[in-house]
């Protein structure tokens, strides 16, 4: 784990750190070709420069979110925003189910929207995948 996102994850309270850490390391075994970094001050995978996933802390919750999301049409994600993005929201560890994670992933592995050039398509998203 790159030390800026243990930093990340160690900052939280000792039971969103146990949710952080879990998502860190289901996200990074099944996004192996993704680099990661912190971003907009939270971890953040990206494929090309295009961010896929990433998770946050919020007030009451750990936020999983994926970028192309509303696309992988599962109901467990609810939609965020006005673009293609979807979330989960987590406050225990034991909600985090790993078989659900997995096929989130290789859904954002297949399906994305180039959000790396939103800012120069004057906020038109265009389908990569």
């Amino acid at each position: 784990m790159k030390s800026e996102i243990q930093t990340y994850n160690n900052s939280q309270t000792a039971e969103d750190k146990e949710i952080c850490d879990l998502l860190y390391n289901i996200i990074d075994k099944n996004l192996i070709e993704a680099e990661n970094k912190i971003w907009h001050a939270h971890p953040v995978w990206f494929l090309d420069g295009n961010p896929i996933v990433g998770y946050s802390k919020l007030k009451g919750s750990v936020r999983l979110f994926f970028w192309s999301g509303q696309s992988f049409e599962e109901e467990k994600l609810q939609n965020e925003g006005s673009f293609k993005a979807a979330e989960m929201r987590y406050t225990n560890v034991n909600q985090i189910n790993e078989e659900d994670l997995k096929r989130w992933l290789g859904k954002s592995i297949e399906i994305q929207w180039d959000y790396k050039n939103i800012v120069k398509r004057k906020g038109v998203l265009l389908r990569l995948k």
